[in-house]
């Protein structure tokens, strides 16, 4: 069975994007795991006493985490959901990279405090996956939930080519909406329409069965623009092509647009070239 990992640290913040993941998992009859990372020097010190009793530190650790995600589906009132845990002595990207290979998971989900957006996770966890690690990562701020039929926002520069695991992954988001409708915004710097045509007939061919709708931003600013189409344009989930150099990367790096998403984005996606 196909599963949504959810990365926590038991915070709030994880407790909702566990419950956000549920809440997907519902729609598209997947298995829902959390993931917790135990720092290699937690729990130990100089103490003889702690070292000689660590394994017991680590299995109080992995109950509390079983605990904790059935308490969450417990809530949830989502108890037909397979769930299960991991929890492992290392740092987080490792131990995320060692589950990856040997469970199916389609899609990490990770929580984070406050507002959306690259500038909401810099310094976070969060930031370091999607950063370093090439697994579509949905990240979900502490007030968002999972709505019965999200909008979703692909915003491309049409330069980036998504991987077979992110179009996989965006197919499941789009399965999820129940509609197979996407949004598609063109942001770029330049306006090239042999461009345009070449970029719109590449996400039709990768998306054969979606409904698909182009937006283009027409103001001379494309923060401003993509801030104008988000106020005016529902998004529950936006989706984003991480590029260090592309356009949509340094958009959303801005403080001004992360104000906006705050207020209109429920969840971004990130997906890879």
């Amino acid at each position: 069975m196909k599963q949504i990992l959810v990365a926590t640290d038991f915070s709030k913040s994880a407790a909702n994007a566990f419950a956000y993941a549920l809440a997907m998992a519902k729609v598209l009859n997947m298995d829902v795991a959390a993931i917790h990372a135990i720092h290699p020097t937690e729990g130990i010190n100089n103490s003889t006493y702690n070292a000689i009793f660590i394994e017991s530190y680590y299995e109080n650790k992995r109950n509390a985490l079983e605990h904790w995600a059935a308490q969450i589906r417990e809530e949830q009132k989502l108890t037909e959901i397979k769930i299960s845990t991991s929890c492992d002595v290392g740092f987080l990207r490792a131990v995320i990279s060692e589950y990856t290979k040997k469970n199916a998971v389609e899609l990490l989900v990770m929580g984070i405090t406050g507002a959306t957006g690259i500038t909401g996770i810099v310094g976070s966890n969060a930031s370091m996956v999607v950063s370093k690690m090439r697994i579509p990562t949905l990240i979900v701020p502490i007030e968002s939930s999972f709505p019965s039929q999200p909008i979703i926002t692909l915003a491309t520069d049409y330069e980036t080519r998504l991987s077979q695991n992110d179009i996989l992954a965006l197919n499941e988001m789009l399965k999820a909406s129940g509609t197979q409708k996407m949004q598609v915004l063109y942001v770029a710097e330049r306006s090239d329409e042999q461009h345009i045509q070449t970029g719109e007939n590449s996400i039709r061919a990768l998306l054969p069965e979606t409904q698909i709708e182009f937006n283009y931003i027409k103001d001379n600013s494309a923060p401003n623009g993509i801030m104008d189409f988000i106020e005016q344009n529902h998004t529950d989930i936006l989706c984003l092509v991480k590029h260090h150099h592309n356009i949509i990367y340094r958009l959303f790096t801005t403080s001004t647009v992360n104000k906006v998403l705050n207020r209109s984005v429920k969840a971004i996606l990130v997906l890879h070239e």
